[in-house]
């Protein structure tokens, strides 16, 4: 059977695992308690033994020693009152726990102070001591978190109730429009506000994009009367103009964050035209139902948020009461006492187990998201409110594993027959080289980034670290480390079998014309697969990177997420691969398969260009996604992170400037440029990303805390991040070779790259999931369309 501190440790929110009960520190006392028994037994003994031979009162002695030590116990050592903390009725679980059999033995490894420096019964105290405090630590976590929810809660009940009154004043509006245009009036299916939410809210305006609609007739006014009693601030409602139909004109402000281009202009467009006007008059769109769509979605979403917060909240009640059960019973059974029996009557009663209020809160959401967001259909509803976790599937290992054979036979298949065919020579190099190299390097470059992606899903999900948290992902649809490996492989299978057959049909003669599609059309098939409708193949996972690398190449246009700029990171590191992916379209849509003239692309001045503009989007774009983060948040830290990519867009130029034009002046700002870029980036790296070189930190060098046990990872990783970091040495060492060899010198330099980020993205995450773990934030904050009046200043 499992142990329990283990399954403590994979069932816990990793977020919030500070505020557990700390089971191992208490299984160490635990330990005292029972080595100090063991000494004070070994003492009574060694004084009391006697030897009066065999005698037929041994068995009596015996018994009444026993009892002696039983009454001394449980008068010593009663549960005070007031040292006790309360906890409820048992869960449900409970009993099973009881029941159980406790094979949770002590770690090997528990390091113990010296036991003879405390009697049993100091230890014994300090044991209750140590045990009050974390259940005071639980209450206290428990309390504040369960208060934060009910009032998230209470507020989203507020904005849910806003948003019905909102689409009933639109509604009657419509259908007031529709009567006075047709002379009837349609049926329009709306549902009124159930009595069962808040009906005392206060909301204000809350962004400055205000929006204002039209509203006529006696029933709409009475509706916008009730809002405004209610704390509803309806802008210029006490002296409404008339317009010209002598309707009365009413505003009310909803705040929908800037995160699609048109919202992101129209925001930026408002703010300008405030600064320019000294008494700015507010000039919003009318409150149509693309607005409120917009805001239901918001709320909606809030809500999934706050369910799978209590959700986490009643895991979190569950396992530190299993915990608090197992630890006194093990206590019991090594100091053959009784103490777990009224101490868990004190505990069943504290406010983690005997508070109803979360419970009941959820039903309450589950029966409000039901009616208003999913129709009545409460299977609709649980869809979103708890989608099905993805399970690993061992069938995918299989696949794993043949295509990764597959993938080394046809690799070694390919080698073979290119050494016989002696396609690598002198005289037909130039041609294989610029027809296989593009295209194939360009795969296996994605390929090894998805295998290095693998690499990181795994050793984030060993450690514990919530990337799927992090990066906002759905747990159900998710990538797992086991399908990012299957990817790879059968993209690699699928390229060397290309490579073979390309290779075999060369070698026999056939025509290069023809043979040199066999590239295109593998890029097409793999296109034809990333963009494909059909709900196969990793589907969300697929339109989850088009809508990412969507948001990456409209920067600063669209609200920068943590996947987005994560993505836009990745991209910095795969230069190599853009400029692959240059000429093969250059190859293709030139016609050069055909005539063969590779020089057509290159001698270009067009593509010439181009190369500067490829090998500047990926640090242009983040340095937009830092300045849209400053506009959002703020923070100069943003603008000093776009002064990074600055310089190594500038560091790129001379580079590139110098592979032309090597003279001594060129040089010169090839080595400044890349110096104070490589600076720049690795303080970056290892102070801002990873959290590492805190001089006051009780880690030497690193940050207080650490997900590794191993220190010396972290070193490791900081001087390999260096020793790559400063690969671009190769452009001015300007190493003279052969076209093949340069190529591979060429590949080999990207895919150091490649794993210097795969490497990189670990300890990026890590240092995010420590932050998470500082706030305790396990629950992602949705904004809400309307702001409290307090709010607004």
């Amino acid at each position: 059977m499992v142990k329990f501190s283990k399954e403590l440790e994979a069932q816990l929110i990793p977020e919030w695992k500070d505020a557990f009960v700390n089971y191992w520190q208490l299984k160490k006392h635990v330990k005292k308690v029972k080595l100090s028994r063991k000494s004070s037994l070994t003492t009574n003994s060694s004084n009391n033994s006697h030897d009066y031979g065999l005698s037929i009162f041994d068995p009596i002695r015996s018994f009444i020693h026993r009892l002696s030590c039983n009454v001394t116990t449980t008068n010593d050592h009663p549960p005070a009152a007031d040292q006790i903390h309360q906890v409820k009725s048992t869960i449900s679980e409970q009993g099973e726990v009881g029941e159980e059999e406790d094979n949770d033995e002590y770690d090997d490894e528990t390091e113990l102070v010296d036991h003879n420096s405390y009697s049993e019964e100091e230890e014994v105290k300090l044991f209750f001591e140590k045990l009050d405090e974390e259940l005071d630590k639980v209450n206290e976590f428990y309390r504040n978190k369960e208060r934060e929810f009910l009032e998230r809660g209470d507020m989203l009940n507020k904005q849910l109730q806003i948003l019905l009154d909102l689409q009933q004043i639109l509604v009657e509006s419509r259908t007031r429009r529709s009567t006075n245009n047709n002379g009837s009036s349609r049926r329009l299916n709306y549902s009124p506000a159930s009595s069962e939410f808040l009906r005392s809210y206060s909301s204000g305006p809350t962004s400055d994009s205000e929006t204002a609609s039209e509203f006529g007739g006696e029933t709409t006014d009475e509706v916008i009367s009730a809002l405004e009693k209610n704390g509803i601030n309806i802008v210029g409602a006490a002296t409404r103009g008339k317009t010209k139909k002598g309707k009365p004109k009413t505003s009310m402000r909803i705040d929908i964050p800037a995160t699609t281009p048109t919202r992101t202009i129209t925001a930026v467009t408002s703010m300008l035209w405030e600064d320019i006007v000294n008494n700015p008059k507010k000039q919003g769109d009318y409150i149509n139902r693309k607005k409120l769509q917009c805001a239901e979605k918001m709320i909606r979403g809030a809500f999934v948020e706050l369910y799978r917060g209590l959700g986490l909240l009643k895991t979190y009640s569950s396992l530190n009461m299993v915990a608090f059960i197992k630890i006194l019973k093990k206590f019991d059974k090594v100091s053959n006492r009784q103490s777990s029996v009224n101490y868990l009557k004190a505990v069943k009663r504290s406010d983690f187990i005997s508070s109803d209020k979360v419970v009941r809160l959820m039903d309450e959401v589950e029966s409000s998201f039901t009616k208003h967001f999913a129709k009545d259909d409460r299977k609709k509803a649980m869809k979103f409110l708890r989608p099905r976790q993805q399970k690993d599937s061992h069938t995918i290992t299989f696949f794993v594993g043949l295509f990764t054979g597959s993938f080394v036979t046809l690799f070694a298949v390919y080698a073979i027959l290119a050494h016989i065919s002696g396609i690598i020579s002198s005289s037909s190099q130039t041609d294989y080289v610029e027809t296989v190299y593009p295209v194939f390097s360009m795969f296996a470059l994605l390929s090894l980034h998805l295998f290095m992606y693998g690499c990181n899903l795994f050793c984030w999900k060993a450690t514990r670290i919530n990337y799927n948290f992090i990066f906002e992902f759905q747990s159900a649809t998710a990538l797992k480390y086991r399908d990012a490996f299957l990817i790879c492989t059968c993209m690699m299978t699928s390229v060397v079998s290309a490579m073979v057959l390309h290779l075999i049909l060369v070698s026999n003669g056939f025509s290069p014309s023809q043979v040199d599609t066999i590239p295109g059309i593998l890029l097409l098939i793999f296109i034809g697969l990333l963009v494909c409708p059909f709900n196969i193949l990793y589907r969300p996972t697929r339109y989850c990177f088009l809508r990412v690398i969507r948001n990456i190449i409209c920067s600063p246009l669209y609200k920068v997420l943590m996947v987005d700029f994560f993505m836009a990171d990745q991209l910095t590191s795969q230069i190599p691969l853009l400029r692959h992916m240059e000429s093969t379209a250059c190859y293709f849509l030139a016609g050069s398969f055909k005539t063969h003239e590779y020089q057509t692309c290159k001698s270009g001045k067009l593509y010439r260009e181009l190369v500067y503009v490829i090998s500047f989007a990926p640090y242009y774009w983040r340095a937009m996604q830092c300045a849209r983060r400053w506009f959002d948040e703020g923070d100069v830290n943003h603008l000093a992170n776009l002064g990074k990519y600055v310089s190594a867009m500038v560091a790129a130029g001379a580079r590139l400037t110098y592979a032309r034009q090597e003279t001594q002046f060129w040089l010169i700002i090839v080595l400044v440029t890349s110096l104070i870029a490589t600076i720049y980036q690795l303080y970056w790296d290892f102070v801002m990303d990873w959290g590492l070189l805190d001089p006051d930190s009780k880690n030497l060098w690193l940050r207080d805390e650490l997900v590794l046990k191993k220190k010396g990872f972290y070193y490791m990783a900081i001087a390999l991040n260096f020793v790559l970091r400063v690969a671009w040495l190769e452009t001015v060492l300007q190493f003279k070779v052969g076209l093949i060899e340069s190529r591979l010198l060429e590949f080999s330099l990207a895919s150091l790259e490649v794993i210097r980020r795969g490497h990189w993205n670990y300890y990026r995450l890590e240092n995010e999931h420590l932050n998470n773990v500082g706030k305790y934030r396990a629950v992602k904050t949705v904004p809400l369309p309307f702001r409290e009046s307090d709010s607004d200043g």
